[in-house]
């Protein structure tokens, strides 16, 4: 048996260098797949009867048509408002305070631990903001001084 190394040129799968392909100029743009546009050609003046089709059947009781219809009027909710007493970070020391009640919040089944994470990293966003104006401060500051010490 020949070494792997020996073979490996010949291996099938990988016919082209690294970085090229059989088709250098890709699929072209907005092409759609031959499945879609057949499905598409079928469905094509049927929307009306199909969706009719749907609410029948989910109102003759089929949980699967009742459930498609019904994510259709009201898509599922991703986020919520979220309502709850945190002070106003009005400057970096109101950060412990808010990180504060947000853990009370937590504690008390107000919030969940993901949106508790999720305000968490507004804070820190607002803390680093903050800390950031403040460095670019002083720095100005600095460079201020030595202009005028020379």
């Amino acid at each position: 048996m020949p070494p792997a190394d020996k073979t490996a040129k010949k291996q099938r799968g990988k016919p082209f260098a690294k970085g090229r392909s059989g088709n250098p100029s890709g699929r072209p743009s907005g092409s759609r797949n031959k499945a879609t546009l057949a499905a598409e050609a079928l469905l094509d003046g049927e929307a009306e009867t199909l969706t009719r089709k749907a609410i029948e059947e989910a109102k003759a009781g089929s949980m699967i048509a009742l459930r498609l219809c019904l994510d259709r009027i009201v898509p599922p909710r991703k986020d919520r408002s979220v309502v709850f007493d945190m002070p106003a970070l009005q400057t970096i020391t109101d950060a412990p305070k808010a990180i504060g009640a947000i853990v009370g919040a937590v504690a008390s089944g107000e919030l969940s631990i993901s949106e508790a994470g999720d305000l968490s990293k507004i804070i820190e966003s607002y803390v680093r903001s903050v800390e950031a104006l403040d460095l670019e401060l002083r720095l100005r500051s600095l460079e201020q001084r030595q202009e005028k010490q020379k």
